[in-house]
This record gives C-alpha cells, sequence and structure tokens, in this order.
C-alpha cells in the first residue's frame, strides 16, 4: 500500500474516495477529484477510477467519452448492473433529443437492438428489461394510439414485454371485443334513456291489449308516458 507521488493518498484510499462520492451523489465533487488526480498509469486503470469516470461523463452529458470508457476496460461481473445502466440511458437521451419525443418500451427495445451491450459489461446471459407486472402498461400504452399493431409491431411488443407474440395477440383482440361491447351498451343507453336496462327492456311483457274503444286513449298515454 504505497503512497502514490506527490499526491498523498494510496491507490486504495482514492477507490475508497470515488466509491464514497458516487454513493452520496456528490458528482460535481468527485469529477474535480478526479481531475487532481497525479498522471499515473497504474491508477487510471483502476476499476473503481474507471467506474467513477464513467459516471462523471455521464453526469456531464459526455456520452463520447462513457462509451469509450465502457468500451475499452473490461470490468467485473459486480459492476455490470450500474455501467450497463449508464450505457442504456445514455443511449435512450440521445434517441430522445433525435425524435423530439419520450422512447416508449418498444422504442427502447429498437434502441437496445441497434445499441448492445459490449462484452466489458455484459456476460452474454440474455436480460431481461421489463417486468412481468409492467407488460399489460405496455400494451395499454400502444393500444392507446393503435389498438390494431402490425405482425412487426407485435413481435416487438413481445420481445419489449417478455410476452409470446401469440399472447400479445390475444390480448389485443380480447380487449378490442370488451371495448366494442362498451361501445354497444352505450349507443343503447344513448337511444333508449328512459327504459332502463337493456335486459329490463326486453324482457318486460308487452301490456294486455285494451277494448276497441278505449285503444287511442291508451295508447296516446302511453306514448306521454314514454316521452314520445
Amino acid at each position: 500500500m504505497s503512497m502514490l507521488p506527490s499526491f498523498g493518498f494510496t491507490q486504495e484510499q482514492v477507490a475508497c474516495v470515488c466509491e464514497v462520492l458516487q454513493q452520496g451523489g456528490n458528482l460535481e465533487r468527485l469529477g474535480r477529484f478526479l481531475w487532481s488526480l497525479p498522471a499515473c498509469d497504474h491508477l487510471h486503470k483502476n476499476e473503481s477510477v474507471l467506474k467513477a469516470k464513467a459516471v462523471v461523463a455521464f453526469h456531464r452529458g459526455n456520452f463520447r467519452e462513457l462509451y469509450k470508457i465502457l468500451e475499452s476496460h473490461q470490468f467485473s461481473p459486480h459492476n455490470h448492473p450500474k455501467l450497463q445502466q449508464l450505457w442504456l440511458k445514455a443511449h435512450y437521451v440521445e434517441a430522445e433529443k433525435l425524435r423530439g419525443r419520450p422512447l416508449g418500451a418498444v422504442g427502447k427495445y429498437r434502441v437496445r437492438r441497434k445499441f448492445p451491450l459490449p462484452r466489458t459489461i455484459w456476460d452474454g446471459e440474455e436480460t431481461s428489461y421489463c417486468f412481468k407486472e409492467k407488460s399489460r402498461g405496455v400494451l395499454r400504452e400502444w393500444y392507446a394510439h393503435n389498438p390494431y399493431p402490425s405482425p412487426r409491431e407485435k413481435r416487438e411488443l413481445a420481445e419489449a414485454t417478455g410476452l409470446t407474440t401469440t399472447q400479445v395477440s390475444n390480448w389485443f383482440k380480447n380487449r378490442r371485443q370488451r371495448d366494442r361491447a362498451a361501445e354497444a351498451k352505450e349507443r343503447y343507453a344513448a337511444c333508449f334513456p328512459r327504459l332502463g336496462r337493456p335486459q329490463e327492456a326486453v324482457l318486460s311483457p308487452p301490456p294486455p291489449p285494451a277494448p276497441d274503444g278505449a285503444s287511442f286513449a291508451l295508447s296516446t298515454r302511453a306514448w306521454v308516458s314514454l316521452g314520445c
């Protein structure tokens, strides 16, 4: 544990300071600390220092520097989740700036497919980005602007939600059927507001026939009572 020349800290202490400042969210201070480090290759290749540099680069919006750090050094598996998050968030931000609008689940899936995680921060295992409890929310969001997704869009929705294409297709089919049934009930209620629920109007027996002399008066009173 030797002191770094003209600095007063050991390499282990530098790594500890980097971790503490990150955990405390003191990123501007962390940036100044990194800038003050002496020119020492061994120190600047320390994994905690590299991770700190990546965090500061993301914080400052210097995504090119962030990608360079993440792609140029092999990181330990315990650091992968944090660094993967930085990689993906940076690409999402760039895509949102290009498109001028926030990304939905499908948009984020397309970004991940276009910019896969580098093997320096990924062990090659398939990563799940959408939790199952969020799947319905993703489908509802898509349904709101397009109830009839194309086959390609269904495949992308399946990838984005972790469902199968068949499950996605069935969800949209069932949702359309429910909405059509609800619309039919609303139309009936609008057309016959005084007749009550549909089943009451259908199941109510007709009135008994009136004597010939009273038929006109009875029918007139019936129409008046119905508001016609």
